[in-house]
């Protein structure tokens, strides 16, 4: 039984990273353009692996994996790296966790919704009180529209 568990854990852990059609274009853009930081959450040794085997790892200044993805692990990064809030940008497809925070923490949002955002992400979208702007786009792609 225990070897069967770790077999299903190992094939999770190293299964391919699927990438949305137009992020790796789009990543590559807005890289050249500015300065990105990747936030993701969960445990580090699986989120460095998805961050390897997605092949976007280059298009990244720094990569931050945070326990929790909340106002206090936005301030943090918002102190580490000197952001200015009026020009930083938070993007993402949850709601719970990248745009309702990042909003709270005094940073502007993208907000991408997408259909498989995981049903404990979901929550309504809050509303960008002033200087916060959040802006809504229908794919990934279209930021390069935007920025």
């Amino acid at each position: 039984m225990h070897d069967t568990i770790n077999s299903f854990a190992h094939a999770i852990a190293e299964h391919p990273v699927e990438v949305l059609a137009g992020v790796p274009e789009t990543l590559d853009y807005l890289a050249g353009r500015h300065n990105l930081i990747l936030v993701t959450k969960g445990a580090i040794a699986e989120q460095t692996g998805k961050i390897e085997r997605s092949g976007l790892k280059q298009f990244f200044s720094s990569i931050e994996i945070v326990s929790e993805k909340d106002v206090r692990s936005y301030n943090q990064i918002i102190s580490k790296y000197d952001l200015p809030c009026d020009t930083s940008w938070m993007i993402g497809n949850s709601p719970k966790s990248d745009i309702n925070p990042a909003l709270k923490a005094g940073i502007n949002a993208v907000f991408v919704p997408h259909g498989n955002t995981w049903i404990l992400e979901h929550e309504e979208v809050a509303t960008a009180v002033p200087p916060c702007r959040l802006l809504v786009v229908d794919s990934f792609a279209r930021l390069r529209v935007h920025f």
